[in-house]
């Protein structure tokens, strides 16, 4: 028999909350992950990658020589994806979440492009930091214990460290009854004047269904733990300076000096079977490339919704279709005019800046999000695609614009439905020996909604003296947001996971990353994941 109580599989934040909740608990636990480590997870310079310098933004932009390798990469090749598709946003620091994807989690679609993650940290090592709280509504709708979820988000906040501001009107969306945080972050001179119109503009707009406010963020307004405070570098998309925003590789490095608690990476899950002793996982060594086999008594997946559903139908040996969960998501460069050709100003955060909620019911259900972005850093070269002038001439235009640029990023809820599916399918040219069928494709009348209602979004805004210029469509798959594998289930189902997080026609097999949920509201599921993911173990081990 093993005398390993749980294998915890991947590093990301539901991995990491799992694994620290397990830890704290007594349990002896081994992490399998890939984890594949980018210069800061290694605490060292890679050989092909030059350090970024500890200036904010500006600052590199006017002293250093070299700058176009920390912000389009040492071969430009940043430039070279122009279009507008999923991943794209990541800066050339943040490329090896990305790395090995494509060779190790196959998968094929006319409709839908995933991001996914084999890193240290998973998808957290690049996530925007967004924290929002699900409703009742919310979390009935998903199959979530209201009761367990509020104390959850207490202790995950008390954890990560959230700043957020708990009086103004975003505040029952993001932060809602969490008190275990801190100070909000302060905005910059974009989002204060937008804010400002729309404190004038307030009752009209509560009226429509619309409420704005700060959002919350798993970056620190102050110091926090062995954290810094956020130096507002406007450089939180290239380097994560003073650990001031949470990545779960922070939580995985403290776990490591615990001796109850071991990680072991280059370890690509394949499959798992038990036995009367408990539970066996393969894996592929991605370095060695050999199997190995690991043995526990109890395992929990934590791979994400998408890779967690492969692992479990390779393990069942199911080709069955089974349904996903993804929040649709499109974004316009809007531009409020009165800032236009205002000078920006040196320390600000390149991270959200506004949260605006449209709930037209005053349920906190069914409610669209759009995340308010006033991007200088971060490719705003892309934008030049989009004016149709030449080089030099919309240059000139877009640096007198910036100023007034915000980004409105909207993400719709999302319900089951037969359009939405992943299939296993054979393919003997693999590692894993299968690759994935995955379609995702709206209904007419889902599209008629979200046309219709981003339209009421951009109405908003122009209340609020912002116009929305185009509207881009990153394509499905862009919202980073994926759901419901193996859905929630009150009764014995295959493919499912009871309400506690077991998996269904297992003994030892829970599940604690989003692919329970039996829906997805727009509001970003990190936060609620993470608290999901405290729940489903902290029984497993009393």
């Amino acid at each position: 028999m093993s005398d390993v109580d749980f294998i915890v599989v991947g590093s990301g934040c539901s991995g990491a909350m799992a694994a620290q909740t397990l830890v704290e608990s007594g349990a002896r636990v081994l992490m399998l992950d890939v984890g594949v480590k980018g210069a800061e997870d290694e605490g060292r310079v890679a050989s092909d990658e030059k350090k970024i310098p500890l200036k904010d933004f500006e600052s590199i932009r006017v002293e250093e020589k070299n700058q176009h390798e920390y912000f389009l990469g040492k071969n430009f090749e940043s430039l070279e994806s122009t279009e507008s598709g999923s991943g794209v946003q990541l800066t050339p620091a943040r490329k090896h979440i990305v790395k090995h994807v494509d060779e190790f989690l196959k998968y094929s679609s006319e409709s839908f492009v995933p991001v996914e993650s084999l890193a240290y940290g998973g998808l957290g090592a690049g996530w925007g930091l967004g924290c929002c709280v699900y409703s009742t509504a919310e979390m009935k709708q998903c199959n979530l214990p209201e009761n367990e979820m509020l104390n959850a988000y207490d202790v995950v906040a008390g954890r990560i460290g959230i700043s957020a501001d708990e009086k103004d009107d975003a505040d029952p969306y993001t932060i809602g009854k969490t008190k275990n945080h801190l100070a909000p972050l302060k905005i910059d001179a974009n989002a204060e004047l937008l804010l400002e119109k729309y404190n004038i503009k307030k009752s009209g707009l509560n009226q429509n269904g619309f409420f704005l406010g700060r959002p919350a963020l798993a970056l620190l307004s102050e110091n926090f733990n062995d954290r810094k405070a956020s130096a507002y570098d406007d450089m939180h998309f290239y380097r994560d300076a003073g650990n001031s925003a949470y990545r779960p590789g922070l939580t995985i490095d403290e776990l490591k000096k615990k001796n109850n608690f071991s990680y072991i990476g280059n370890q690509l899950i394949i499959s798992f079977s038990e036995n009367e002793h408990g539970v066996s996982v393969k894996t592929f060594d991605i370095e060695s490339k050999e199997e190995k086999i690991f043995t526990a008594k109890n395992l929990v997946l934590a791979a994400g919704a998408l890779s967690t559903a492969r692992i479990v139908l390779r393990s069942f040996n199911s080709e069955k279709q089974i349904s996903f969960l993804c929040n649709p998501y499109t974004y316009y460069p809007c531009l409020q005019w009165k800032m236009a050709g205002k000078k920006i100003e040196q320390n600000k955060t390149g991270m959200c800046q506004l949260s605006l909620f449209h709930d037209p019911q005053g349920t906190n259900f069914d409610v669209a999000m759009a995340s308010l972005y006033t991007y200088r850093s971060l490719f705003l070269f892309r934008l030049l695609n989009e004016v149709p002038l030449n080089f030099r001439d919309a240059k000139e235009l877009m640096r007198f614009l910036l100023s007034g640029i915000i980004i409105m990023g909207i993400h719709h809820p999302d319900s089951f439905s037969s359009n939405r599916f992943m299939k296993r399918m054979s393919d003997a040219g693999t590692v894993t020996k299968d690759s994935f069928k995955m379609e995702f494709v709206l209904g007419e009348e889902e599209e008629a909604k979200i046309i219709s209602r981003e339209k009421l979004f951009k109405s908003a805004m122009s209340k609020m003296g912002a116009t929305a210029l185009k509207r881009v469509e990153p394509g499905m798959g862009a919202s980073i947001h994926y759901a419901g594998t193996l859905p929630f289930s009150k009764e014995e189902k295959e493919l499912s996971l009871d309400l506690n997080g077991r998996l269904q026609g297992t003994k030892n097999v829970y599940v604690a990353d989003s692919s329970g949920f039996t829906y997805l509201p727009a509001k970003g599921l990190t936060f609620s994941l993470m608290a999901n993911a405290h729940n489903v173990v902290k029984k497993l081990n009393t």
